[in-house]
């Protein structure tokens, strides 16, 4: 996967409550599966994962992914974002829907999908991911760990060609956070590309191809993964090392 960024700027607020949270930040990058965004909190990573999922447009600066430009016309912009899949902390499951339904719904309502097609995928998906037995129940009949591989599986079923997770563990205990992690492991293992913001410096250090190190809305560096934890080029990438590693 390709990923060019250039100038890429983007505020919230205005007047003196304005707060730059992307400060002209540029990144060149190509891997094979899996893409890091780390760094400190605040720093911009989820705005900027939120940007390249066209979920938030930026207020300048281009984004080009597998050599194609992100659109910013809402109608094309609709159109780019049924090509990902993208998977939050927060699962954002509907909680009067069934597992399955939550998995049916954007097949039929966003990609047009026939009920029956739609039905076929989300077995097929949940039935992939282990969860076969649990398809008829609600999200609160469901662990943590379940809704999150539910939020996965719906990513998933619309076929996307490539998965964008923000923080996918930070609202799971560390057995669900295990099981979470192994399962995108396993798509990895696949072939699936994804971008990654995790705080799990573990799991980064051992899934992602490459990194880019986020603060202050700038990417301070970026390198293979294998680099930029053995060794760090900047000294807030030090320091950010070996403050999250001495947990």
């Amino acid at each position: 996967m390709k990923l060019e960024i250039e100038k890429l700027t983007k505020s919230f607020g205005s007047g003196d409550q304005k707060q730059r949270v992307l400060d002209s930040l540029n990144l060149k990058v190509e891997f094979p599966h899996v893409l890091a965004l780390l760094g400190p909190s605040g720093g911009g990573k989820s705005t900027l994962l939120r940007v390249i999922a066209g979920l938030e447009q930026s207020d300048g600066g281009e984004v080009i992914v597998n050599g194609e430009s992100i659109p910013h016309q809402e109608r094309n912009l609709r159109n780019y974002r049924r090509s990902l899949g993208v998977v939050f902390q927060s699962f954002n499951l509907f909680p009067h829907m069934t597992a399955m339904c939550n998995v049916m719904l954007p097949l039929t309502a966003v990609h047009g999908l026939e009920t029956t097609e739609a039905r076929r995928r989300a077995v097929e998906v949940l039935e992939r991911l282990g969860l076969a037995e649990h398809a008829e129940k609600n999200p609160m009949q469901l662990s943590g760990g379940q809704r999150q591989r539910v939020a996965i599986a719906r990513a998933l079923a619309a076929r996307p060609q490539f998965l964008l997770f923000d923080e996918p563990t930070s609202a799971l205990d560390p057995e669900m956070t295990a099981e979470v992690l192994q399962l995108i492991a396993e798509l990895k293992e696949e072939g699936t590309p994804m971008l990654l913001v995790t705080h799990e410096m573990g799991f980064a250090r051992k899934i992602a191809d490459h990194v880019a190190f986020i603060s202050a809305g700038r990417v301070l560096e970026s390198g293979s993964a294998s680099e930029f934890f053995k060794t760090p080029q900047t000294t807030q990438a030090v320091r950010f090392l070996e403050k999250v590693l001495a947990y």
